[in-house]
C-alpha cells in the first residue's frame, strides 16, 4: 500500500488535545476506505498539520479528512522512505 503525507492549513492555536481528537476522528473510519493514519503532527504557531497515512489512493485519504470535518489542502504520495 502507498503512504500519504497530507498538509492541513489555517489550524493556528491548535492544541494536543484538539490534534488527539482530529486524529481519532480519522482512526474511527478509516477502515471503511482502506485507509491508515499513521501519526499526526502539528505547528500551532503557522496553523500547520500533517498526517502521514498508509492507503489505496489520495483520494481515499481524502474522503476520510472530508468525513471526519476536516479536508486536507494537500496530499502528496511518499514514494521513498528509509
Amino acid at each position: 500500500m502507498a503512504q500519504f503525507m497530507d498538509i492541513h492549513r489555517g489550524m493556528q492555536g491548535i492544541t494536543a488535545d484538539q490534534l488527539s481528537e482530529a486524529h481519532q476522528a480519522d482512526l474511527a473510519i478509516e477502515e471503511e476506505e482502506g485507509v491508515h493514519f499513521q501519526h499526526a503532527w502539528a505547528d500551532p504557531e503557522s496553523g500547520t498539520v500533517y498526517c502521514l497515512s498508509e492507503a489505496p489512493s489520495a483520494e481515499a485519504v481524502q474522503r476520510i479528512h472530508e468525513r471526519a470535518g476536516h479536508k486536507a489542502d494537500e496530499i502528496h504520495p511518499v514514494p521513498l522512505s528509509t
